[in-house]
């Protein structure tokens, strides 16, 4: 398949996730698209050429993130990341809320060396 015959705006789906930055390289695109880790528009696809253009809705895991953007322009370049960001319109669920930090010692486990100096003195002589 040539360049031409592929419509001007329309793109291919692993050059378009390489431009707009969500991989670090195309065959990292590939190697997710392949393993039908993309849904475009709701269905999966596993061809990498396959073509994709603005208005396109994209889902895919992005590390333990699930992402769904919209695609708003095909671009022409990988360029800077502003340039990126302007390619798509991220519609992703907000993130789950951070874990709370690890508790400090409450009786179980073992007490730091400041939680023992805090603790009340226990024995036989202390009454």
């Amino acid at each position: 398949m040539t360049a031409e015959a592929v419509p001007a705006d329309r793109i291919r789906l692993d050059k378009w996730l390489f431009f707009a930055r969500f991989f670090k390289t195309r065959s990292l695109a590939a190697k997710v698209i392949e393993a039908g880790g993309v849904r475009v528009n709701g269905t999966r696809t596993t061809k990498i050429s396959a073509s994709v253009r603005a208005g396109d809705v994209l889902t895919f895991a992005q590390g333990r993130a699930i992402r769904i953007v919209e695609i708003v322009e095909t671009g022409t370049r990988r360029g800077p990341a502003p340039e990126a960001q302007a390619l798509y319109a991220d519609r992703s669920p907000p993130p789950p809320p951070a874990a709370p930090p690890a508790p400090r010692f409450d009786g179980g486990g073992r007490p730091t060396k400041k939680d023992r100096r805090a603790l009340p003195p226990r024995g036989p002589d202390v009454e």
